[in-house]
């Protein structure tokens, strides 16, 4: 936003200086003067470079993550992943991002043609969902968390077409890309009825190709397979695609190739994703720069070496603020401390305030302890006194406390402990009868 203001402002002043120069050039030649050609060539470069700056590549997304189901078992990971995509894109410097979790029929219809009137003027256009989704009749159908189904004829107007997405990115001039980590093997299957017998329902998504050219669509598993949740922090499509798809000057179809071999390393060969759609002979990637070299493919069992990943599922797995803050102590920068510091949030506001805690009771101390003089003159006076004196002496409500708080059981309010640290203090003369050690006989007898 900052760059485009100042490049709008070098353009206004640059048009105001060409405007003046040109006047002089027109005075100048009818006065028969040279004109001032270097003055106009420092002008025109300001114009083309301000230009160039103004009018850089616009970037949209909408990410959605559907994990709460209402007639569906849950998933773990969707509203993880929709919180790592979001933070990358965000880092690969979208300027629009729709980050929506748990959407119904309604409003995940709302999110999409909301979406649509932002695509209209967009560079590039990109649409994450991470759910159920399902194919019926060769139709692809992402579906949100309050659908039904209890038919096939019913996912028409329970769920949502890929199509519509696919429609909605059209208008998009540069690259238009989704992205489906939704192969996961699908509940509503086993429990739909066919109205015809002839129409399919398969377990995963069905392989399709796009009608307009710069568009890609991505699936965590290729067509009639189905993809895995994880047992991580997040789906193994997910975690290979923060690592690989925007790294600078990574072509987008190496970048997919890259995730394709991380999450068959990941998976044993037991899920690989598939890419469909096509881009012309340029270098199209997320984030320009440098092309990086091959990165190395972790080993099945997920040790990728990297620190900072592998801390990030620990903490993930915890899920507590004080996790997240080691963590961010230990990985203060980088893309797993922004989404550290996600969590973190997220963790914050769903916390409801809590009461202040009740003070502490006092501990006893067997160690004696510094009295006032006078208070030791008292010490002195009652320690010539015999213990059957001292007994006598003993106020009938403390006996009676006593007797009821040997009732306790000493291993739930560490009375034994506190029944010991009183025999101490009484043996060695430190009972006053106002103290702690009075307070500790009250309290547990002894």
């Amino acid at each position: 936003m900052g760059r485009g203001i100042w490049a709008a402002a070098a353009i206004m002043a640059a048009t105001s200086m060409w405007a003046h120069l040109r006047v002089h050039q027109t005075i100048s030649i009818q006065r028969g003067r040279p004109t001032c050609a270097r003055s106009l060539f420092i002008v025109l470069s300001v114009l083309l470079f301000a230009g160039g700056e103004a009018f850089a590549d616009r970037r949209v997304a909408l990410v959605i993550g559907n994990a709460s189901y209402s007639h569906a078992p849950a998933l773990d990971n969707p509203v993880n992943d929709v919180t790592a995509i979001s933070v990358m894109l965000e880092g690969a410097g979208f300027q629009v991002l729709e980050t929506r979790s748990n959407l119904d029929n309604m409003e995940m219809r709302r999110a999409i043609r909301d979406f649509s009137a932002k695509t209209r003027d967009a560079d590039v256009a990109v649409v994450f969902y991470a759910g159920h989704g399902l194919e019926v009749d060769g139709t692809n159908y992402l579906i949100p968390t309050d659908a039904k189904l209890a038919s096939d004829i019913d996912v028409e107007d329970e769920a949502i077409s890929l199509d519509r997405l696919l429609r909605v990115l059209e208008p998009a001039r540069s690259l238009r890309l989704v992205i489906l980590d939704a192969c996961r093997d699908n509940p509503f299957v086993k429990t739909m009825k066919r109205t015809l017998a002839s129409r399919s329902i398969g377990r995963g998504l069905a392989g399709v190709e796009p009608n307009t050219s710069n568009t890609l669509i991505a699936f965590a598993a290729k067509a009639g397979s189905t993809a895995s949740d994880g047992d991580g922090a997040h789906s193994p499509f997910t975690s290979a695609l923060v690592k690989h798809l925007t790294a600078p000057g990574l072509d987008l179809r190496l970048a997919f190739g890259r995730v394709r071999d991380e999450v068959l390393a990941s998976t044993g060969a037991r899920q690989e994703p598939h890419v469909y759609g096509s881009l012309g002979g340029t270098t199209i990637s997320l984030v320009p720069g440098e092309a990086p070299a091959a990165a190395i493919v972790p080993a099945p069992d997920g040790n990728s070496g990297n620190a900072s990943w592998r801390d990030y599922e620990f903490a993930m797995q915890v899920g507590t603020k004080e996790t997240w803050e080691a963590f961010l102590v230990a990985h203060p920068t980088g893309f797993y401390a922004n989404l550290a510091r996600a969590q973190r949030a997220k963790l914050l506001a769903a916390t409801p305030a809590v009461a202040p805690a009740a003070a502490p009771l006092p501990t006893v101390s067997t160690a004696s302890r510094p009295e006032p003089e006078a208070r030791g003159k008292t010490l002195a006076t009652r320690n010539t006194d015999s213990p059957v004196v001292r007994a006598k002496q003993k106020p009938a409500k403390e006996t009676s406390s006593r007797a009821a708080s040997r009732t306790r059981s000493p291993a739930s309010s560490g009375c034994g402990y506190i029944r010991r640290a009183v025999a101490a203090g009484t043996a060695a003369g430190l009972d006053n009868g106002v103290g702690l050690i009075a307070y500790g006989r009250r309290s547990c007898g002894g």
